[in-house]
């Protein structure tokens, strides 16, 4: 009896980041423990596009274990190398103890989560799931109370940084959600962002970003503008930057989007056709609380405009191109 004990369970030691963990594997499941007797977490993570892949390459670096899905192979197969394994929804759903998704928008993460077939019908009681898609609040606070029915816990956790903070694990984190969830879970998403923000109960997270979102489409069409205005004065854009970004005017946003104009360098950081989806959710969410917000529509006409000229798959500095065609100059 022993001898069949010891083969059905294998005890493997390994060091991992300065850290041992006993890992116990047996034929129903794996099952991480740290020494100290803490269960180390099983994640499933749906959704590996510009922003998913590299965060959740950022989780499998630090040692969680990894059970990753997504319409394309080839991102699959990236994780696969990287230490994670693929997996159907079932598996992701019975064999996580938290499910992570960074999908385009609400219909996907409900069709994932809520859908046939989808991840909720087989998540355990007392599990987590974390939506780190941008998606209209109204919906995030929807699928927490279908999961909160089947005693799952849920935070949506959207982020803002584009690609190269998801990348440096440097993105910020915008959560809502209960306290205690919050608390319990937070550690994970530290592992793939520099600042973890609680901003409220469900929903909140996804409000924030709406806000966010408009704040930087703003700043991106008032620099626009203005340097669009410089050039047609005859006044060197590049010299304009210089006397201003250190000064009230100066924003991350100025200091990231303007080389991008000058040197119509328009590869995708942030795309404008998502920019119009947040947007959308934006005015969506705006028009259901009685919030009003005129720049919003304006500036949704205009990335709008972007996507009808071509432009959809463009960086959202490409609003440059909308005043560069009122103006009939370039910058």
């Amino acid at each position: 009896m022993l001898h069949n004990a010891a083969i059905l369970m294998r005890t493997i030691w390994t060091y991992q980041y300065d850290r041992i963990i006993l890992y116990n594997k047996s034929y129903n499941n794996n099952t991480f423990r740290t020494i100290s007797g803490g269960v180390y977490m099983i994640i499933g993570f749906v959704g590996l596009g510009i922003m998913g892949k590299p965060m959740a390459k950022n989780l499998c670096r630090v040692g969680y274990t990894l059970i990753v899905n997504d319409h394309h192979k080839e991102n699959v197969d990236e994780l696969v190398q990287a230490g994670a394994r693929s997996g159907d929804l079932k598996q992701i759903g019975t064999e996580s103890d938290v499910v992570i998704t960074m999908l385009p928008n609400s219909p996907q993460v409900k069709d994932v989560m809520l859908g046939e077939n989808g991840i909720a019908g087989y998540m355990k009681k007392g599990t987590c799931f974390i939506d780190m898609s941008s998606i209209n609040p109204v919906d995030s606070r929807y699928i927490g109370d279908v999961l909160k029915e089947k005693g799952i816990d849920m935070l949506d956790a959207p982020v803002s940084g584009g690609e190269p903070k998801a990348i440096d694990g440097t993105v910020a984190f915008m959560v809502g959600g209960d306290e205690n969830t919050f608390e319990k879970y937070k550690e994970i998403l530290f592992k793939m962002g520099s600042s973890v923000t609680r901003c409220g109960e469900l929903g909140a997270g996804n409000t924030t970003k709406l806000a966010n979102q408009i704040i930087v489409a703003g700043n991106i069409q008032a620099v626009s503008e203005a340097f669009i205005l410089a050039k047609k004065a005859g006044v060197n854009p590049e010299c304009v930057f210089e006397a201003i970004k250190g000064g009230l005017a100066g924003s991350a946003v100025m200091n990231a989007k303007v080389p991008m104009m000058i040197n119509d360098d328009v590869k995708p950081g942030f795309r404008v056709d998502l920019h119009i989806k947040d947007l959308n959710n934006a005015l969506e969410c705006a028009h259901s609380v009685g919030a009003v917000v005129p720049m919003t529509s304006q500036i949704q006409e205009i990335m709008q405009y972007l996507h009808n000229n071509g432009d959809g798959s463009s960086d959202h500095s490409a609003i440059i191109h909308y005043y560069e065609k009122l103006a009939d100059i370039k910058l």
